[in-house]
């Protein structure tokens, strides 16, 4: 089965610059419901890598194809977590994702190897969407060969789970960076359409307080100036362009991801070290 990619635009904006977009769209697309009573909410999420550092340095040579895996809050509440995989490809995207429990969530984040983490994973009570419990082998039961990775994670698990434990076990994927921002969400159902306003934006290495509802977190974009998304299906309708259209919009062509690693390259700090 085909992957659907959507298309998704880049922009840095303006305090003022949003004010104006903000005052022509709000006529034309609805605010998303799940905004809190100042219309935005607060975005965070821990994004992984391998020790070569590779997914940063693809963003940084625009490779393409290129996916990164990430775990994602909302307002720094274990309500909704979530395990995610973003692809890239000429400049569309396509992202899965699955449900993670919070313990689930902290054993990934402790960086540790997986044959210390595996039972935590796959034998708690999990998240919406996934079997009950993974089943350890019976006493002197074997695996098939060739499927050594199915003794961590059983089949019924989300392909993005399973898919990422691989990634964690064999490519040593590990916590890199923190990235964190505000969204004012903006959306509209015809062409499948979403504009969003991320203001804020800040880069932390602090993944031990990830859950905690502030943490130390430094600013990686000009005073100011924040970002523009723009996401849709197969078209963008007319309308929704032209409301867009202003003089001076710089179009970006790099990720929240890149600028946040690149300001935290050394990597995450664990206990105040």
């Amino acid at each position: 089965m085909a992957l659907k990619y959507r298309h998704e635009l880049k922009y840095v904006v303006s305090a003022q610059q949003i004010a104006v977009l903000r005052s022509r769209i709000r006529y034309i697309m609805d605010l998303d419901e799940h905004v809190g009573e100042e219309g935005k909410y607060t975005i965070r999420s821990a994004y992984f890598d391998d020790y070569r550092n590779t997914c940063y340095f693809e963003n940084e040579n625009g490779t393409s194809p290129r996916e990164k895996f990430r775990i994602r809050i909302y307002d720094a509440s274990d309500k909704e977590i979530h395990l995610e995989l973003k692809r890239k490809d000429s400049g569309k995207t396509h992202k899965d994702s699955c449900s993670l429990t919070r313990g689930q969530c902290e054993a990934f984040l402790e960086g540790a190897d997986f044959a210390g983490i595996k039972e935590r994973i796959i034998c708690l009570p999990v998240a919406e969407g996934m079997p009950e419990q993974g089943i350890p082998l019976a006493k002197g039961q074997k695996r098939p060969a060739g499927n050594e990775e199915k003794e961590y994670i059983p089949e019924k698990y989300p392909p993005v789970f399973r898919k990422f434990c691989l990634k964690y076990q064999s490519e040593l994927y590990r916590p890199k960076v923190i990235v964190e921002y505000d969204r004012e969400p903006y959306i509209c159902r015809n062409g499948n359409v979403r504009v969003t306003f991320d203001t804020n934006i800040r880069s932390s290495n602090c993944v031990d307080d990830f859950f905690e509802k502030k943490i130390f977190a430094r600013p990686v974009m000009p005073s100011g100036y924040h970002l523009m998304e723009v996401k849709y299906d197969e078209f963008l309708p007319d309308y929704i362009y032209n409301g867009l259209q202003m003089e001076n919009l710089q179009q970006a062509t790099f990720s929240k991801y890149y600028l946040c690693r690149k300001y935290n390259i050394g990597g995450v700090r664990r206990n105040g070290i």
